[in-house]
């Protein structure tokens, strides 16, 4: 019996289109994250990038447990002294939606080449509408646990 190892010509993927309205910015990325590698196929090899495209929309509709939305901050640092820029959470929400469920999935994905490349698959909107109609992304309910 010999182990199966994925090549690049093996790979088939899809686009999967997921619906962030009232869902838990955390549950939610989970799931994200393991299609984005892969894990949710019998063929997985780490080593090569098996995952498939995820389109979520209505990113803007995530929702934060707990008081997360008042103590949750995004921290930067740009390596000069007085610069570290602290942003909350709720501010980032309001201009940028897309960003905060983009950093979550980022976090759980490989600190690689290949998690870079990974996270290229994924395309958030705030609203309902995507520009990726013509690649027919299947509308998925993810399972979160």
């Amino acid at each position: 019996m010999r182990t199966f190892v994925a090549s690049e010509k093996d790979i088939k993927q899809r686009w999967i289109l997921v619906d962030a309205e009232e869902k838990v910015l955390g549950r939610l990325a989970v799931p994200i994250a393991r299609v984005l590698m892969g894990k949710h196929k019998p063929t997985y090899t780490p080593h090569v990038d098996c995952g498939d495209f995820v389109v979520v929309i209505n990113a803007e509709k995530v929702r934060l447990t707990g008081n997360k939305m008042q103590t949750k901050v995004y921290k930067r640092y740009s390596g000069y002294p007085g610069g570290q820029h602290i942003t909350p959470v709720a501010d980032v929400l309001k201009k940028h939606p897309e960003r905060v469920l983009r950093e979550a999935v980022r976090k759980m994905l490989p600190k690689t080449k290949l998690g870079r490349k990974m996270l290229t698959k994924l395309k958030v909107y705030a609203g309902p509408a995507h520009p990726h109609d013509a690649q027919n992304p299947e509308p998925v309910e993810l399972e979160m646990k």
